[in-house]
């Protein structure tokens, strides 16, 4: 049948013979051609006591390699909790086993790259030297420390190879304590077809793989004594804010730590140097003294103005204590409060004020207040338009102020200076304090410590502002306001001498308008009217008033007043 096939188409014979000659010689010119298998891939690495290995690489092909052998030798690798272990490749060689085949070496990425032409190589060889794949193992009760090499002696390879084997040499006498082989590619290895060690036909860690792939791998591991393999690895951590603010025991430990020892730094600070004394009776500061039957008249105790009092009270001078030492000022006879008529009932009460004849026995701080109402030599100021006036000594009257209350002993140092001695400190504590905790974020794990330290910087700003100290005078006659104020809001009103009462009262507004029960007084003032329905104009002498003006009509004038002060004085600038 065959003659009778081939008589009847001779072309089929020709056909055949061709197949044949291409099932024995093509599959061969193929795979040579396109330089993507090499018949064995045999490799050596040779550990050294620090850890360091030596790999060489021989690659043989059936006739020559590809013009354009490459591999790509990883520079890192990933670990858990968000960690990379860092290689050092170097010495990098590529050779023919004659001569130097001049590789190209570079990196991309977290690989080394080496290329090379080796179209006229059957054999080729490539060395390195990678320092970082001994890691120290965790250390185990009742174990040495130990050492693991871990390193993939076959991987990124343009070529893949039919045969694959290989061996890691430790160090003389270095006992191989556990091994593994792990095979194929990259992201989805098995274990080797076979591995061995501490055997008497393989005393060092060998495999011996089937075909791979370009581009696959073999990864052998070998665990040995710390003792005859030091570890050189160097781990570092990617960024994240799970890192940078842990709270492994380490970093919450210390951060914890510092907050109670920074805490209890400045309470003690604190306590020390910014704290009242507390084992201080209170200074009577004044009082209601009985002068006849049902009569008492309020008397100072200790020569202190209302403006002084009130910065006592919290360390601070207040538009309500300039506004104080204002009314004071006139019903002690320095100044006249005087309310303008009004052109129309829907107009806005205004004031003025007339400098008294004396300016005798006034503080500093009183002096200046009159010259910038009621100047000596220009006319007076109209309270709606006392910005203009009053804006420009604001600060030298808090100044007077501040300087008169330790002159007078009641504080240690000037609460101001005190106050902005500290803020400085903390405000320079806060921006080292957030340049730490930025550096602490970016480099370490321990943000937590930085974000104690930040809020401690913060702590300690603001408790600068409550470093003003009270002396212990200044502290007894503090507690001595405690009782003061209390006087103020029980005290019958009804019992000030009836022969004197506005004079009485007016002298109990301004230390009342500082620490509570203005209202009540205002109130006595009204009670105190011995003509009911008459107008009362120039009845109080410090308070002067349009023709029609009654006592009664005092609530609403004075309460408008205090407000209007105090609004200009806080808006100033």
């Amino acid at each position: 049948m065959l003659n009778r096939f081939q008589r009847s188409n001779p072309l089929v014979g020709l056909a055949v013979a061709a197949a044949v000659a291409a099932g024995m010689f093509g599959f061969g010119a193929v795979a040579h051609a396109g330089g993507e298998m090499a018949d064995s891939y045999v490799v050596d690495g040779t550990v050294a006591r620090d850890g360091s290995m030596e790999v060489v690489e021989t690659i043989t092909f059936a006739m020559s390699g590809p013009s354009d052998l490459t591999q790509r030798i990883a520079n890192s690798r990933e670990l858990l909790d968000k960690t990379q272990l860092n290689y050092t490749i170097s010495d990098v060689k590529v050779s023919d086993q004659k001569s130097d085949l001049k590789p190209k070496v570079e990196t991309d990425g977290d690989y080394t790259v080496v290329s090379v032409d080796a179209s006229k190589a059957k054999v080729v060889e490539i060395s390195y030297k990678v320092v970082g794949a001994a890691v120290a193992q965790q250390q185990v009760e009742g174990q040495g420390p130990r050492t693991e090499l871990s390193w993939r002696l076959l991987q990124g390879l343009s070529v893949g190879a039919r045969e694959v084997s290989g061996s890691m040499a430790l160090p003389l006498g270095a006992p191989v304590n556990d091994v593994s082989c792990k095979s194929g590619p990259p992201v989805s290895t098995s274990t080797c077809s076979s591995y061995a060690a501490s055997t008497f036909n393989s005393p060092h860690p060998t495999f011996k793989d089937g075909a791979r792939g370009p581009g696959e791998v073999v990864e052998i591991t070998a665990v040995t004594s710390a003792d005859a393999v030091k570890p050189n690895q160097v781990i570092t951590e990617h960024w994240s804010l799970d890192r940078a603010f842990s709270v492994r025991p380490l970093p919450l430990g210390l951060a914890l730590g510092l907050l109670a020892l920074g805490g209890f730094g400045l309470y003690f600070m604190h306590r020390r140097l910014g704290a009242d004394a507390t084992n201080i009776k209170p200074a009577l500061v004044a009082s209601f003294e009985p002068i006849a039957a049902g009569q008492e008249s309020f008397t100072l105790a200790e020569k202190l103005r209302p403006g002084e009092i009130g910065t006592l009270a919290d360390e601070r001078v207040d538009p309500i204590d300039i506004t104080a030492t204002i009314i004071d000022l006139a019903q002690r006879g320095y100044l006249t409060i005087i309310e303008i008529p009004r052109e129309n009932n829907h107009q806005m009460i205004d004031w003025t004020f007339e400098r008294g004849s004396s300016m005798e026995g006034l503080q500093n701080y009183e002096r200046t207040i009159i010259d910038a109402l009621a100047p000596a030599d220009s006319a007076p100021v109209v309270l709606s338009k006392v910005n203009e006036a009053i804006n420009p000594v604001v600060a030298k009257m808090q100044d007077e102020i501040y300087a008169e209350v330790v002159s007078e002993g009641l504080f240690a140092a000037r609460p101001d200076d005190v106050r902005s001695n500290w803020s400085r400190i903390g405000f320079g504590a806060i921006i080292a304090s957030l340049a730490v905790l930025v550096l602490l974020v970016i480099f370490t794990s321990f943000g937590l410590l930085g974000l104690v330290l930040v809020g401690l910087a913060i702590a300690l700003y603001w408790i600068g502002q409550e470093m003003p100290r009270r002396t212990n005078k200044g502290v007894a006659l503090l507690k001595g306001l405690e009782v003061l104020s209390l006087t103020l809001a029980t005290q019958p009103t009804k019992n000030v001498p009836p022969d004197d009462a506005y004079a009485e009262i007016s002298r109990v507004l301004p230390y009342a308008i500082v620490l509570g029960s203005f209202e009540r007084w205002l109130e006595a003032l009204v009670d105190a009217d011995d003509d009911p329905g008459v107008p009362d104009p120039d009845d109080l002498g410090w308070y002067r008033a349009p023709d029609t003006w009654q006592l009664s009509d005092m609530p609403s004038s004075i309460d408008g007043f205090v407000t209007t002060v105090q609004g200009k004085l806080f808006s100033r600038g």
